[in-house]
C-alpha cells in the first residue's frame, strides 16, 4: 500500500515532457486521481491507462475523465501492478514509495520492452541511472530508456563475475 499524494501540475507537466514525441501504450502504476493518464491522452499518449487498487481514487479518476470528455478513451482499471503483465508497455509513469522501487525495478526489466521509457516522480530507482532528469526538488521527475538499463544491469553484473 502507497499513500495517495496528488502530483502538481508541474510534477505531471515535467512527467510529461519526457514523454515528448514518444509513442504506444501508456500506463501509470498507482495512477490515483487520472490526472497523470489524462495529461498523456491530452498530448496524443495512446492507448493511455492507470492501474489503482483504491476504489475512491478510481470513481474519481473516472469522473475526471468523464468531465474532460474522456470517458472511453481512457482507462483505469482496479488491478494490482504486480499482477499486471507490462510486456505491451512503452511508457510507464511510476508515481510511488522509494521502498516499492526495488522490486518494482525487477519487474520492469523482466518484462518492458527495450524501446520502453520509464518516467519516476519523487524518487528516482536507486540502482539505475537515468537517460535524463527534468526539475528540482519535489518536482524532479527521472527518465530511464530500459535498453540503456539493461545494459548498465549486463555491464554490471559481468563487471561483478570478473
Amino acid at each position: 500500500q502507497v499513500p495517495y499524494q496528488p502530483s502538481s501540475p508541474r510534477q505531471v507537466a515535467n512527467a510529461l515532457a519526457l514523454l515528448r514525441g514518444r509513442a504506444g501504450k501508456t500506463v501509470d502504476l498507482g495512477s490515483g486521481d487520472g490526472r497523470l493518464v489524462l495529461e498523456a491522452h491530452r498530448q496524443g499518449l495512446r492507448p493511455a491507462l492507470g492501474y489503482e487498487l483504491n476504489p475512491w481514487l478510481l470513481c474519481l479518476a473516472n469522473y475526471r475523465a468523464w468531465k474532460a470528455g474522456f470517458h472511453g478513451k481512457v482507462s483505469f482499471l482496479k488491478k494490482d501492478l504486480w499482477k499486471v503483465n507490462l510486456s505491451d508497455c512503452h511508457n510507464v509513469i511510476v508515481f510511488l514509495a522509494p521502498s516499492v522501487k526495488p522490486p518494482l525495478a525487477t519487474k520492469l526489466l523482466a518484462e518492458l520492452p527495450d524501446d520502453a521509457r520509464v518516467v519516476a516522480g519523487r524518487f528516482p530507482f536507486p540502482s539505475w541511472t537515468p537517460s535524463s532528469t527534468l526539475g528540482q526538488g519535489l518536482e524532479q521527475v527521472w527518465a530511464y530508456d530500459m535498453k540503456e538499463v539493461r545494459q548498465e544491469a549486463q555491464g554490471s553484473a559481468q563487471g561483478s563475475r570478473l
